[in-house]
């Protein structure tokens, strides 16, 4: 049954014969039902159960008043040799006691394996009913989270938004995460923690990029599908999105970043602390002895294997590492989830048949996906299509990121940040397959302007073209259609242009116009004699002649320019998951405090000798 072999996948690690190893299985079952058949012939005696001995003295006769009389096997036995033909048939009838033992051993496990799909099939459908889904465009839209190109072979990139939800929800958050003592459970949450993770369409590599919770952003309407909160829209933290629902949080990472988002995953602090121990702890390392007494993470300088509540507290923890912003909390998540992923992929971790029903029974409980991985099936997929990237060529990186300039607390994106989006958006890699980083894309000759996400770019369109006198009807519809599917600002219209017997691409004067042009362009076919800079802002596509059909320019090839690693990697914090020697920075300002008075996390460490280690 399909339920029963999805389950059987979670454990496919594990050779198919190896139970039948400790002989206690095949000595119970090849004994149990050897004798059954054994007694069952005496009993009733049968020619089978006589059909290894001799020949009975005196032909067919003998040989019936002998099934009669039942005589058995002794009777058998002084006739030896001699019983002619009657001898033959029985020979070829019963052929021995191992036909009779394949044939009842066969029935026998047949019941086993009808057990055994039976007890899986309910596994099955216990981590089924563990997971909770919720529809990509519940409340944002249809595409709000943009779609995948497919590559020349008919394959699409995955890229899944990563959320840890700050809600305390349950009365278990409430004790993890604090903060509830006044206003009791709340309804509330932010994604405190998100993460765009992108698997390449050829599942050779694979990127994950951190976006700080304290970034400012355009936040698009959306509904709350459960609570009927809405937002006409508004300018915003980027974390408050999820208040409105998983979609809208979805839609506003692609809003922000032009990454078509297919999936989300959510999960809450309850599940990182059952996860974390179902897995039998992550090591991390950090630089120096710490103590951040928001997140009460304290570790001693060095190498730590963290469980439970220790592990969310390294987790959660932005005042113990780096500047004691967002930043540095994002660059310890990296090295805890790169440590997990190595951990994951090492040898024995994944035939632990126990281990791993517990791990699978906490992971689906603790999360909250959309309905495209809400099933333990579709889970299983996702787990086999990261499992094939290397540890080498898998990338974490952090948003690029500037000082919001009307709030010092808060931040924007900044330089580079835009190719490195353009970057995932493309599914371009930013290793080689030795794990190296690729080659920077001005040793290719590309150009050099930073491409412009296609959800931020808007392109009036407009029909040029002239057959017999007229314009071809709906080529600029058709071209606007194109880019739209393709990710581009739903602002993208059409019109009607004089006829022109060449298409052109027109830009404002900005060097941020010539950049979207450029991505117009790439994404057309259009060559760079098409582009032509003008003096009005906004971008024009007017639609020539010699472009009567289709929507990719005759000859041209719509393909992005080579990757600029330089660029797209500048000041991202960019790792790879096989690093195992990377540790946490601990930070070294006045981070923290104890008692009203600001201190680092070393001191504080210091200052509180008789407060236990997060790993103890």
């Amino acid at each position: 049954m399909q339920g029963f072999q999805g389950f059987g996948d979670l454990f496919a690690e594990e050779p198919a014969d190896e139970p039948a190893t400790d002989g206690s299985t095949d000595s119970a079952d090849g004994s149990g039902a050897d004798g059954a058949g054994d007694a069952k012939d005496d009993a009733t005696g049968s020619e089978s159960g006589s059909g290894d001995s001799a020949p009975i003295t005196g032909g067919r006769a003998a040989a019936r008043a002998a099934a009669r009389s039942g005589r058995g096997k002794a009777t058998a036995a002084a006739g030896a040799g001699q019983g002619g033909r009657a001898a033959a048939r029985r020979a070829a009838k019963g052929g021995g006691g191992g036909h009779r033992f394949l044939k009842i051993a066969g029935i026998t496990v047949s019941v086993l394996l009808l057990i055994t799909a039976g007890g899986g099939y309910w596994l099955y459908q216990h981590l089924n009913g563990n997971i909770t889904s919720v529809s990509l465009t519940d409340g944002a839209g249809k595409k709000a989270g943009g779609a995948e190109k497919a590559d020349a072979f008919g394959r699409t990139p995955i890229n899944i938004l990563v959320m840890g939800s700050d809600g305390r929800t349950s009365a278990e958050d409430c004790k993890l995460g604090g903060g509830c003592s006044k206003t009791g459970i709340q309804t509330g949450q932010n994604a405190d923690v998100q993460m765009v993770v992108h698997i390449s369409a050829d599942r050779s590599n694979a990127t994950v990029m951190s976006i700080p919770r304290d970034t400012i952003t355009d936040i698009p309407a959306c509904t709350n599908p459960k609570t009927g909160q809405s937002t006409p829209g508004y300018h915003g933290q980027i974390n408050s999105a999820l208040a409105y629902g998983q979609a809208c949080q979805v839609a506003t990472v692609h809003k922000l970043t032009g990454i078509p988002i297919d999936h989300f995953i959510q999960v809450d602090f309850s599940g990182v602390v059952k996860m974390s121990d179902a897995v039998g702890g992550v090591p991390v390392c950090v630089t120096a002895n710490v103590y951040d007494t928001y997140s009460h993470l304290k570790l001693s300088a060095g190498t730590h294997t963290l469980k439970g509540q220790g592990a969310l507290e390294f987790l959660r923890s932005r005042h113990g590492f780096g500047d004691g912003s967002d930043l540095g909390r994002t660059y310890a998540q990296h090295i805890f989830l790169s440590s997990m992923i190595r951990k994951f992929k090492s040898a024995g971790t994944l035939t632990d048949l126990p281990a791993l029903y517990k791990l699978a029974d906490a992971a689906t409980k603790a999360l909250t996906v959309d309905t495209g991985l809400g099933s333990v099936n579709k889970l299983i997929g996702l787990a086999g299509d990261l499992n094939k990237v290397p540890t080498k060529r898998i990338t974490f990186t952090t948003m690029q990121t500037g000082a919001d300039p009307t709030n010092p607390n808060r931040v924007v994106p900044g330089d580079g940040s835009q190719t490195l989006f353009a970057t995932i958006a493309n599914d371009q890699s930013l290793t080689t397959a030795s794990g190296a980083k690729s080659a920077a894309a001005s040793a290719t000759g590309a150009p050099t302007t930073p491409p412009v996400p296609a959800s931020q770019i808007s392109v009036k369109v407009e029909n040029g073209t002239s057959l017999n006198g007229a314009p071809i009807p709906g080529r600029a519809s058709a071209i606007v259609t194109a880019l739209i599917d393709k990710g581009f600002n739903q602002g993208t219209s059409t019109g009607n242009a004089p006829t022109s017997p060449t298409t052109t691409l027109t830009y404002g004067p900005t060097a941020a116009e010539k950049g979207e042009a450029q991505t117009v362009a790439r994404s057309l076919g259009l060559s760079s004699s098409h582009l032509k800079q003008g003096t009005a802002s906004g971008l024009t596509l007017v639609v020539g002649s010699d472009w009567p059909t289709g929507t990719t320019f005759p000859g041209g090839t719509s393909k992005p320019a080579p990757v600029d690693t330089q660029a797209a990697l500048n000041n991202s914090h960019a790792q790879t998951a096989d690093q195992s020697k990377s540790c946490a920075k601990v930070s070294t300002y006045r981070t923290v405090e104890i008692n009203g008075v600001p201190m680092t996390p070393t001191q504080a460490y210091a200052a509180t000798p008789g407060r236990k280690d997060s790993d103890s």
